[in-house]
């Protein structure tokens, strides 16, 4: 099941939460702004809605995560992010730079796309891959010689 942002009502009944504006709102802002961190999440629920706390908005998040209508996300050295695209095999590129991440499919196929050597008796549903690297506007940054030296 590959899912993109559908009606945030219509996902919140079929996950059996109730349907509340905080909730309709955070579902909003991470489908608008993929891979966003609870406080971007916050900022653009309060744009809004007005005053919501930013414990509310973690608690819809958490709330949303365990349901599987996002998806949580940690790279190495940032705060969580969050997504709407779940239930596919996808991976994601970060910008060791600025932080920037994007979705990139799995060139194998079905989940878990790698197998571990020795599996010490675990049943393996998934694997993480994250790429790192420079994303287009800071590699091109990088090549240009700084006007200051």
């Amino acid at each position: 099941m590959h899912t993109n942002h559908t009606d945030p009502r219509a996902l919140l009944r079929a996950a059996g939460l109730r349907v509340t504006a905080p909730r309709v709102a955070v579902l909003d802002a991470v489908a608008a702004r993929p891979h966003s961190d609870a406080d971007r999440v916050a900022a653009t629920v309060r744009e809004a809605l007005g005053t919501v706390s930013t414990q509310a908005v973690y608690d819809v998040l958490n709330a949303c995560v365990r349901a599987g209508i996002l998806r949580r996300i940690e790279p190495a050295g940032s705060p969580a992010r969050y997504e709407t695209r779940i239930g596919d095999n996808h991976h994601h590129l970060v910008c060791r730079s600025c932080g920037t991440v994007v979705d990139v499919d799995c060139a194998v196929g079905s989940a878990p796309c790698l197998q571990p050597l020795n599996d010490h008796g675990f049943v393996v549903d998934e694997a993480e891959v994250v790429f790192w690297g420079l994303c287009p506007t800071c590699g091109s940054r990088e090549q240009q010689p700084d006007a200051a030296d």
